[in-house]
């Protein structure tokens, strides 16, 4: 799963700036990353709140088999460049079988902005876990943090979600926020619809929809592969 973003007033313009004519892939700059006092104790974005205790169930296809997301928002930290993340587990079977394992880090400004801190990714083969090359954290052999999800998201938006180099470099730009979008969990109204890449795979292209107070209802690959999840229950 790849997924990160100082909104202070200087750099959320020029985040804004480098929106509908930036969006060139490699475009979006590195946002700076706010002093840790600058950060709250919980993630309660209205498009990407993490509750601790939290499960959320995803169904979907991967390449002709069945896919099955959980990820888990749990009760524990993980102090980044002094800034208290929260940990999310996230762990998906392809065709029954364990395919992935990541312990996501994410942290919340006084703005509103969720940011991305890193990521421990693992990929299950020949019976056992092996830690993936996209496993980075902030402030660690030159990886910044990014954004997951802008405290107020404006359509045509470009921002880094991630940077490490050559092994993580996802963006992401805002497409629409009233976007209508029907998953086994319910039927939503004016949803945000973002378009999500990195240029280390070129061609592949993936959107993503969000609904307030819920968070990411639908993720699809719309080019380079046929990936599709939706949400299916929340359980806390």
């Amino acid at each position: 799963m790849s997924k990160q973003f100082i909104f202070v007033g200087a750099i959320v313009g020029t985040l804004v700036l480098a929106g509908p004519g930036s969006a060139r892939r490699g475009a979006a700059p590195i946002p700076v990353l706010p002093p840790p006092g600058d950060f709250v104790s919980r993630i309660d974005n209205k498009y990407f709140p993490l509750r601790p205790g939290t499960t959320f169930l995803f169904r979907g296809t991967q390449q002709g088999k069945a896919r099955l997301v959980s990820v888990f928002v749990t009760h524990r930290t993980k102090m980044i460049l002094g800034i208290r993340a929260t940990v999310v587990l996230d762990q998906v079977l392809v065709g029954g079988k364990r395919e992935e394992k990541t312990f996501d880090w994410y942290a919340q400004d006084k703005r509103g902005n969720v940011w991305y801190l890193g990521e421990d990714s693992s990929d299950f083969v020949n019976g056992r876990w092996v830690r993936s090359d996209g496993s980075w954290q902030a402030g660690v052999n030159g990886a910044k943090a990014g954004i997951l999800m802008k405290a107020n998201p404006r359509i045509g938006d470009v921002y880094r979600q991630e940077y490490y180099a050559g092994h993580a470099e996802d963006m992401a730009k805002v497409l629409r926020r009233s976007e209508s979008v029907t998953v086994p969990y319910g039927n939503f109204e004016r949803g945000l619809e973002t378009s999500e890449w990195t240029p280390l795979e070129r061609g592949v292209l993936e959107h993503k929809y969000y609904v307030k107070g819920v968070g990411n209802v639908r993720t699809i690959t719309v080019k380079g592969g046929s990936e599709e999840e939706h949400l299916v229950s929340i359980k806390r």
